[in-house]
């Protein structure tokens, strides 16, 4: 496809809101299933940062993934977006805490502490569309990408979709690339 940001953004909308629940569970269990695999390799990864999926959005169920992590015993943060500005609070989630929808329907955690970005190893990055070279498109907002410039460059950029790479996406200066991306049938390097 040969499309610019906006019309790859309606593009990726259109062809989640044409999943049925059924396949979204089943390709959100199927991508938790590679995350398990990626990670049983590198035991020196704790401190992980999630994001929960907006129903409305139909996002990857990332609650699984939730679950593996708290079972083994890491670090769970995810982020709170600060109204009237780019910036997102960093949260530590107390373990089995459960979630409310805020107004805008983002899922938000009933139990944590304000933390610092400082001991995160891994953020899994939310996405509408992905490249062959790592670049994302996510909803517009710039939320992450102002989030990832605050992250040492080290931290290991992980993106989750339904979808396969396109061939290219048209990036910017400031946009942050993804180190690697899991979908339901691959584990794709950068």
């Amino acid at each position: 496809m040969n499309f610019d940001k906006h019309q790859l953004r309606i593009f990726y909308k259109e062809l989640r809101a044409a999943l049925s629940d059924e396949e979204l569970e089943e390709k959100s269990l199927q991508i938790a299933n590679r995350v398990k695999s990626f990670l049983s390799q590198r035991n020196e990864l704790v401190h992980f940062h999630l994001f929960f999926p907006i129903p409305k959005q139909r996002e990857i169920n990332t609650y699984p993934i939730k679950d593996f992590l708290e079972a083994k015993g890491d670090f769970i943060y995810t982020s709170l977006v600060e109204p009237d500005t780019l910036q997102m609070k960093t949260l530590f989630l107390k373990p089995k805490t459960g979630f409310q929808l805020d107004k805008w329907g983002i899922p938000v955690p009933k139990d944590f502490e304000l933390a610092s970005n400082e001991p995160i190893q891994v953020v899994f990055v939310p996405l509408l569309a992905f490249d062959k070279s790592g670049h994302r498109i996510g909803f517009g907002k710039g939320y992450y990408d102002v989030f990832l410039n605050t992250l040492d460059p080290e931290v290991l950029k992980i993106g989750l979709s339904f979808f396969p790479p396109e061939l290219s996406i048209p990036s910017e200066s400031h946009d942050i690339s993804l180190d690697y991306c899991i979908t339901p049938e691959n584990m794709i390097t950068f």
